[in-house]
C-alpha cells in the first residue's frame, strides 16, 4: 500500500490574512462598516499587545533593575494607570482587553466588543469621539462571521510578524484597501502613502510643530514621524495638530494616531476649518496637506469677507477653495522660518479669477517650488495634480545640516508627469524611493547651490520673478521648463521615402490577392 503524501501547510503571509479579514466580510455590511469595523478590531488588538508588552516591561523593571520581590507591590504597580501612560500606552481592564475579548462566545461577541469600545470612550481622554459606537451591534454579523474575523486578527502576531511599523502596515492595507475600492467622496480621506512621503522628505520635519487643516485619517502627521524615526530623532518632540470635518474621517484620524502612540490635537469635534478654525492661535514650523480639490459651497460663514486669514491679500472666491486653503496655511505658518507642503489640482497654477492673490504670493516671495506629479496616483481622481511648497524664509543659512544659498526671487518648477511607470493595483502610479530620492536631490540641490541656469528639459527649471512677471504671474512649470520638440528631429525625406515602399508593397500584395480571388471564382463557375 502506497504511503499518503502529507502536504506541508502552507505557511500565511500577512497579506493573506489581511485579505481573509475583507474577503471573510464581502456583501455582509457597508463599506465604511466593515472599514471602521476591521480597523476597530485591530485597533484593540494592539493597544492589547501594547499594554501587555508594557506590563512585562514594568514588572521587569521592578524586579530586575529595583530589585523589588514583594508581589503585593508589584500588583500594585501593575495597577496604576500611570505607569502605562507615561510611555503613551493605554491602560486597559480586563473588560478591555483584547486577550479576554477575543475568547468570549460567538453569540456574545458582538455586545463584548461594543461595551469596551464604551469603556475606552469614557475612561480615555484621547479615544474621546475616536472608535465607532455599537459598530459591532449595528452590523448584525452572523456570530460565526464575526468570530472569524477576530480569529484572523489574532493571527496578526508581532512576534511573528516582526516589521518595524506592523501597527502601521496593517492599518494602512485597510485605509489603502477600501480607499481603492471606494467611490470618489468615500476615497478623499486616503492619500497615496509615495506621495507624502515625497511631502516628507521634502519638508524634513525634525523637530517643532506639524499641522495639517484637512488631516483625513492622519496620513501625514504619520509619515512626519516615520521621518523622524528613519533619521534618529525622537517622535516626542513634535507637536501635532490637525483639524477635520467628515466624523467618520475624524474617527479614524484619532484611531490611527493613537494606535501608533502619537500625541496629537485635532480639536474637540468634526468641523471645517473655514467655518471653525479650532487652532486660531497657533503659529507653526511645518504644514502638510492634501486639502479636498476645487471644494466648492466652503464660504457659506458669517465675516467671511472680513475673515482675518485673508489679511493682506484678496478676498478668495467663494466659488472654489484652493486659494483659501493657502491662505489659511500661509496664516498658520511661522512668520520667521515656516515652510508648508501641500497638494492643489493643476486649475490653481493658473486661474483667471485668482490671478491677484497669486501675483502678491509670488511677489511677496512664499512661493518656492511647484512640482507637478504624474496622473492616476489617487484613488479618487486620474488627473494631474500639483504639489505646492510654501516658505516664509526663503533668504538662506543653516537648516538641517545645510548651508541655504539665498532664492529670494526665484521658484523651481519640477514635471513629473512621465515618472509613471511604476504602475501597482493595475492601474495605479506611485513614485519609487530612488524617484522620491532624485526629487528631493533636484530641490535641494537648487537650494544650496548657485547655478546661472539650474534647469533640465522636460523634468525642472529655476525661474526668475522677472520671467514669471513676462508670463502673467502664471505658475504652469511648462511655461518655463523646456520641452523638445520630437517632430524637428524627424528626418522627414526618410518618412516619406519608408511610408512609400510600405504603399508599394502592400498594393502589390493586394493586386495578387485580388487576381487569386477572381481565378478561384472563375474555377467555380462564376464569372467570365
Amino acid at each position: 500500500m502506497a504511503k499518503k503524501t502529507i502536504k506541508p501547510t502552507k505557511e500565511e503571509t500577512l497579506e493573506t490574512i489581511l485579505f481573509s479579514c475583507r474577503n471573510s466580510l464581502r456583501g455582509r455590511a457597508a463599506m465604511t462598516d466593515k472599514r471602521d469595523l476591521l480597523l476597530t478590531l485591530v485597533f484593540l488588538k494592539f493597544i492589547g499587545y501594547r499594554f501587555n508588552e508594557q506590563k512585562e516591561k514594568i514588572r521587569h523593571e521592578i524586579k530586575e533593575v529595583q530589585g523589588i520581590n514583594d508581589e503585593g507591590f508589584i500588583e500594585m504597580q501593575l495597577k496604576r494607570p500611570n505607569q502605562y501612560q507615561k510611555d503613551g500606552v493605554f491602560f486597559l481592564t480586563d473588560e478591555t482587553n483584547w486577550d479576554n475579548l477575543k475568547e468570549v462566545a460567538p453569540t456574545k461577541m458582538a455586545v463584548t466588543f461594543d461595551t469596551a469600545i464604551k469603556l475606552l470612550d469614557d475612561n480615555e481622554p484621547k479615544l474621546k469621539n475616536a472608535l465607532p459606537q455599537q459598530i459591532f451591534t449595528n452590523t448584525q454579523l452572523e456570530p460565526g462571521v464575526l468570530k472569524g474575523v477576530v480569529d484572523e486578527i489574532e493571527k496578526i502576531d508581532p512576534k511573528k510578524f516582526t516589521d518595524h511599523d506592523l501597527i502601521g502596515r496593517v492599518y494602512e492595507y485597510f485605509l489603502q484597501a477600501f480607499s481603492i475600492n471606494a467611490d470618489k467622496e468615500e476615497g478623499e480621506f486616503y492619500t497615496p502613502h509615495s506621495i507624502v512621503e515625497l511631502i516628507a522628505s521634502l519638508l524634513e520635519p525634525y523637530d517643532g510643530t506639524v499641522y495639517d487643516p484637512c488631516c483625513g485619517s492622519g496620513g501625514m502627521f504619520v509619515q512626519a514621524a516615520k521621518f523622524i524615526e528613519a533619521h534618529g530623532g525622537n517622535t516626542k518632540t513634535i507637536n501635532v495638530y490637525g483639524q477635520e470635518s467628515e466624523p467618520a474621517t475624524y474617527r479614524l484620524a484619532k484611531m490611527n494616531l493613537a494606535i501608533r502612540g502619537i500625541s496629537y490635537h485635532l480639536g474637540d469635534r468634526a468641523v471645517s476649518t473655514f467655518s471653525n478654525d479650532q487652532h486660531k492661535d497657533i503659529k507653526v514650523d511645518y504644514i502638510m496637506a492634501n486639502p479636498p480639490f476645487n471644494l466648492k459651497k466652503y464660504s457659506e460663514y458669517g465675516d467671511f469677507e472680513t475673515d482675518p486669514r485673508w489679511k493682506g491679500y484678496a478676498v478668495p472666491p467663494t466659488s472654489n477653495a484652493n486659494y483659501a486653503w493657502i491662505l489659511h496655511m500661509l496664516n498658520k505658518l511661522n512668520v520667521a522660518n515656516g515652510v508648508a507642503g501641500f497638494l492643489l489640482a493643476n486649475g490653481a497654477l493658473d486661474d483667471s479669477d485668482t490671478l491677484e492673490i497669486r501675483q502678491k504670493l509670488i511677489e511677496n516671495d512664499k512661493v518656492e517650488a511647484i512640482i507637478v506629479l504624474p496622473r492616476n496616483m489617487f484613488y479618487s481622481t486620474d488627473i494631474s495634480v500639483t504639489l505646492w511648497i510654501l516658505n516664509n524664509n526663503k533668504k538662506g543659512g543653516p537648516r538641517h545640516g545645510k548651508i541655504l544659498r539665498n532664492r529670494e526671487g526665484e521658484i523651481l518648477f519640477v514635471d513629473l508627469r512621465t515618472w509613471s511607470e511604476n504602475i501597482y493595483e493595475k492601474k495605479y502610479v506611485k513614485l519609487s524611493e530612488e524617484q522620491i530620492v532624485e526629487v528631493c536631490k533636484i530641490y535641494f540641490d537648487w537650494q544650496t547651490t548657485k547655478v546661472e541656469n539650474y534647469a533640465k528639459p522636460e523634468v525642472y527649471y529655476a525661474a526668475h520673478i522677472d520671467e514669471i512677471r513676462e508670463k502673467s504671474f502664471s505658475l504652469v512649470p511648462s511655461r518655463y521648463i523646456e520641452f523638445v520638440d520630437r517632430d524637428t528631429e524627424m528626418d522627414y525625406q526618410a518618412a516619406l521615402t519608408q511610408m512609400s515602399q510600405q504603399f508599394d508593397a502592400l498594393k502589390k500584395r493586394w493586386d495578387k490577392n485580388e487576381s487569386t480571388l477572381i481565378n478561384a471564382f472563375k474555377v467555380l463557375g462564376y464569372g467570365k
